[in-house]
């Protein structure tokens, strides 16, 4: 390793970021678009596909974690999730493109897709051990995320002249035209990863009885959660994180509904918050490193609590992209210290449990959130887009609450030591 970090392991990592960024932005700007715009569905219907994701992980994924931590290996988890999610990423482009009247079918094969994708970062994330030492967690962990926003820019360059109609592959000009190269470069560049990457653990070799498994799945959280710190990082990302994800799946919609700007501003708006995140990202890493993970993540939280409103309030669109482009600051770090305080927060033996309430906390969100936001956005006024700002300030109210959890959980050091708690 140099200077704590091993350079052709983050390299990987970070590429394998930059890949699964592609489905990620070009789904969520232009399926909920062609969803929700195109064919008329309601944006409850559009949240509900993250409802139906969040079941299925509920179900299955808490039991692979725990069989993960056990034979003490990832990659393998990590190759099947990964063919899974593009084969459903996949499927709904080649729907949308060719069968848009099915769009239903779509609903369930976007699900699915959003489900495996899911799945891929309970065996991702604990690799992050493999990357680099404890005490450069942060800049890795930014690195990483340097690598996911990157690759959000440049698919959306990818994306445009296919949404602009400059390009067609196959079938109608429009958004569905994005969704099919997307899943295609997602395989093409987390494909390096997935062949290449060397992971320290060996496979143990242990009869597991997935009955068994089930069944202890409650006390095997139990026990995760009397870790010091852990049980209230996952309650307080609950609640923060929801917020962040509700907003930022919602944002094309909003925007759309607050300025009725075109996709082209749209996508440059977007391009603007994710050159702003990607510099955001090893800042945010290298901070934390310095000054202390807990520290970092109630900075970022706080300076959410003030953007969620000023987007609310935002009338003048000059000021809007002003907002915007600043919260990209934000985007950037959010994720960066949250993964790398709960690998510190976390005893060995459990990451990939730890890291599969991690997204599992974030999917539950996806119960509240978009229910929230949804209801919110149907039954409050429309006139001036009041329901969409009243959405948004709901946001802020969130990450409130997960706030005040934050500040109760302790500091940990690189050397796993818990300080006091930060008042």
């Amino acid at each position: 390793m140099k200077n704590g970090i091993n350079i052709k392991q983050l390299s990987l990592w970070a590429l394998y970021d930059f890949a699964n960024s592609f489905v990620l932005i070009t789904f969520f700007l232009y399926y909920s678009q062609w969803l929700v715009v195109d064919r008329g569905v309601s944006d409850f219907w559009f949240n509900m596909t993250f409802v139906g994701s969040s079941l299925l992980f509920l179900l299955t994924v808490p039991v692979a974690g725990s069989i993960a931590d056990k034979i003490k290996v990832n990659m393998p988890g990590l190759r099947t999730t990964t063919l899974l999610s593009v084969i459903f990423f996949s499927a709904t482009g080649l729907i949308a493109t060719f069968f848009p009247e099915h769009y239903v079918i779509s609903i369930v094969t976007f699900s699915l897709a959003t489900y495996f994708y899911l799945f891929c970062f309970t065996f991702y994330n604990p690799l992050l051990h493999d990357v680099a030492a404890s005490e450069k967690h942060g800049l890795a962990s930014g690195w990483g995320q340097f690598g996911n926003w990157l690759g959000q820019m440049v698919g959306l360059l990818v994306a445009l002249p296919f949404a602009a109609g400059t390009i067609t592959l196959l079938g109608e000009p429009g958004r569905a035209q994005t969704l099919i190269p997307a899943a295609f470069f997602f395989l093409l560049f987390a494909s390096p990863m997935l062949i290449f990457f060397k992971e320290s653990g060996v496979r143990t070799v242990i009869p597991i009885s997935v009955k068994v498994e089930y069944k202890n799945v409650f006390r095997s959280f139990l026990n995760l959660c009397k870790s010091p710190g852990v049980g209230l990082f996952l309650l307080a990302y609950f609640f923060f994180n929801d917020a962040v994800t509700t907003a930022s799946n919602n944002f094309p919609i909003y925007v759309d509904k607050l300025f009725g700007v075109s996709d082209d501003i749209k996508s440059y708006l977007l391009l603007g918050i994710l050159v702003t995140s990607a510099i955001g990202a090893p800042i945010s890493g290298w901070i934390a490193d310095k000054i202390g993970l807990k520290r970092t993540l109630l900075w970022i939280l706080g300076g959410w609590l003030i953007i969620f409103p000023l987007m609310a309030v935002a009338k003048n669109f000059t000021f809007f992209i002003f907002v915007c482009v600043a919260m990209g600051l934000w985007f950037g770090s959010i994720w960066t210290v949250t993964r790398a305080y709960l690998m510190r927060l976390t005893p060995p033996s459990m990451v990939n449990q730890s890291f599969t309430y991690y997204t599992l906390m974030e999917r539950l969100a996806t119960f509240i959130g978009p229910i929230s936001w949804g209801l919110i956005v149907t039954y409050l006024p429309r006139v001036g887009a009041f329901n969409y700002r009243a959405a948004a300030v709901a946001m802020a109210v969130f990450v409130f609450i997960g706030f005040v959890f934050t500040k109760k959980i302790p500091e940990v050091n690189p050397s796993g030591i818990r300080t006091k708690v930060i008042k």
